[in-house]
């Protein structure tokens, strides 16, 4: 697999709630599949899903992920309804192994909500973080809080919401 610093897409982690949010922040959540708290999505490095992050980043985090962070994650994926994505339900999507869907969503080729008609949930559903947030959700992650971005350390994160 490739470095982490050639990934081709972002991982986003809605981590508040919808209340107090405007129609046109529910809107952005929506069209990004984030329905819910710690529901998470691949997207594709664009400007046009940048524009939509900085609109709503007060209720999401976002950073770079590893490959590794990424086939993690997909082995939550679910298909046809609460079945868990496996070695047997990977050929019905076109791939031959999970390592190679991994592969072309982190180099931002394919995304979850392209392969929806497969079968294929677009959102990931994550438990909350083990041992709760390190600090508040209430600020940037760049002024000691949790939201917006976050590059790399989205990792971290990412495991332990797994």
């Amino acid at each position: 697999m490739t470095v982490n610093g050639n990934a081709g897409c972002y991982l986003v982690i809605r981590i508040k709630g919808g209340i107090k949010a405007s129609q046109e922040e529910l809107d952005t959540l929506r069209m990004l599949n984030l329905p819910r708290a710690n529901y998470a999505v691949f997207i594709p490095k664009d400007s046009s899903f940048e524009g939509m992050l900085k609109k709503i980043a007060h209720y999401v985090t976002w950073g770079e992920p590893t490959p590794a962070t990424v086939k993690r994650l997909l082995k939550r994926a679910e298909f046809n309804g609460r079945i868990k994505l496996g070695d047997e339900n990977i050929s019905r999507l076109g791939y031959s192994s999970l390592e190679e869907l991994a592969e072309k969503i982190f180099r931002g080729e394919v995304t979850l909500s392209k392969l929806r008609n497969k079968g294929l949930k677009p959102y990931l559903r994550l438990h909350p973080p083990k041992r709760g947030f390190k600090k508040t959700i209430k600020k940037p992650f760049s002024a000691e809080g949790e939201y917006g971005y976050r590059g790399e350390n989205i990792n971290e994160l990412a495991v332990r919401m797994s």
